[in-house]
């Protein structure tokens, strides 16, 4: 007689087979492969616990399994990623959003005015901008990223949230029109030094170099940003940049010698410098 396999037994099992194959927070993992098999969310889960599942949802589930003990991100076999409370797209076109990003972007919104102008440097799946423009209905924002597939997905997100967003393609600044100034600049660009590429989760790795990579050092694009930055950026404008943090050290040296003032690194929850905080002199 075939074993039954109710949700319960199967998110108890995942969870163990998971933690053998090295994925992070197997429980959840199980929660939300299953809930994507099932094709609902992880409440429901519970309140069908000893639910016997059939045939075609068992085996869509265990291929969802097999693919992510083999190092497929979570969030490509889910198709999204929550991000401030908005479930973001996600696929191999760009980088999925990190829980550390939600702290940048956070403090990014909060120095925007109503009314005001964003510029969000590569913006990846969009998440930080599509963040600001919900966040700030008033608010003008505009993102770049040099990789045309980051763009149609940052569109396709900003589509289905109703965010409306000025999409441009190009390297950094290249792609603005002469003039512009924003009150905040925000940025999550690659900066991982090179060497640390190959020791990174299997997931990791599978992700878009182009949105890891930052040149031997990590600083190959923040030092590109922070000396554009004040050309960029309105009287006392706000400059939010992502980092690693071996960076606590150059980058705010990067960010002075460009002539900002009031230069903060902050610190992620795990206490690990995670992003630089700046402001144009004013006029």
């Amino acid at each position: 007689m075939a074993e039954t396999w109710t949700p319960l037994k199967l998110i108890a099992w995942t969870q163990g087979y998971l933690a053998r194959a090295g994925a992070d927070a197997p429980r959840l993992t199980a929660e939300l492969l299953l809930a994507r098999a099932l094709r609902c969310d992880r409440v429901r889960l519970y309140l069908d616990f000893d639910k016997p599942l059939g045939p075609e949802e068992l085996a869509a589930f265990r291929e969802l399994v097999r693919r992510r003990a083999e190092g497929e991100p979570t969030a490509w076999l889910t198709g999204r990623k929550e991000f401030l409370g908005h479930a973001v797209r996600c696929d191999a076109r760009a980088l999925v959003p990190r829980p550390e990003t939600e702290l940048v972007a956070e403090a990014a919104i909060a120095a925007l005015p109503e009314g005001g102008r964003l510029l969000d440097l590569c913006t990846g799946t969009g998440c930080i901008a599509l963040s600001a423009a919900l966040a700030r209905p008033g608010a003008t924002v505009v993102a770049t990223d040099l990789s045309p597939e980051a763009l149609a997905l940052a569109a396709e997100n900003a589509a289905a949230l109703g965010a409306r967003l000025e999409l441009l393609r190009g390297d950094l600044f290249a792609p603005l029109p002469a003039g512009a100034r924003f009150e905040v600049l925000v940025a999550n660009p690659p900066y991982l030094p090179s060497g640390e590429l190959e020791g990174l989760a299997r997931e990791v790795r599978r992700e878009p170099r182009l949105a890891l990579d930052g040149g031997p050092d990590g600083l190959a694009l923040l030092r590109r940003i922070a000396a554009g930055a004040p050309a960029w950026l309105a009287p006392g404008g706000r400059l939010f940049l992502e980092m690693h943090e071996s960076h606590a050290g150059p980058l705010p040296e990067l960010a002075r010698a460009a002539g900002l003032a009031e230069v903060a690194v902050r610190k992620d929850l795990a206490g690990l410098p995670r992003w630089l905080e700046a402001r144009t002199q004013q006029e």
